[in-house]
């Protein structure tokens, strides 16, 4: 049987996690173990945050259209119920927006919705 040398596989295997570990900070920038187990934590920390990012987007879409509603007399609550029962489906990014961005077009809608 032929001998095999497996050094070249091993080490350029290490330096690719090396590698992707660039920018840590201690031992687990340079040594292979604690590299390893830093991108292993790394990738589930960003499996698990691209899903709380979308809670934490709409939560602060809320707060800004409520804002905006309390400028206008209307909480948010109310205001909800006025669109869903008038059936305007608005989602809740294009209203912040609008809060923010446009305050006089959020309270032209709100004359619409109260009508």
């Amino acid at each position: 049987m032929t001998r095999v040398k497996r050094g070249v596989a091993a080490s350029k295997r290490r330096k690719k996690v090396i590698k992707m570990a660039k920018g840590y900070r201690w031992k687990r920038k340079s040594t292979f173990r604690a590299a390893k187990e830093a991108l292993l934590k790394a990738g589930k920390y960003a499996y698990r945050d691209r899903r709380t990012k979308k809670r934490t987007m709409r939560s602060l879409w809320i707060t800004r259209l409520n804002a905006g509603l309390r400028e206008n007399g209307l909480t948010y609550s109310k205001f909800m119920k006025l669109l869903k029962d008038k059936k305007v489906e608005l989602d809740r990014k294009a209203l912040s927006q609008l809060a923010m961005e446009k305050p006089a077009a959020l309270a032209a809608l709100i004359k619409q919705v109260t009508k």
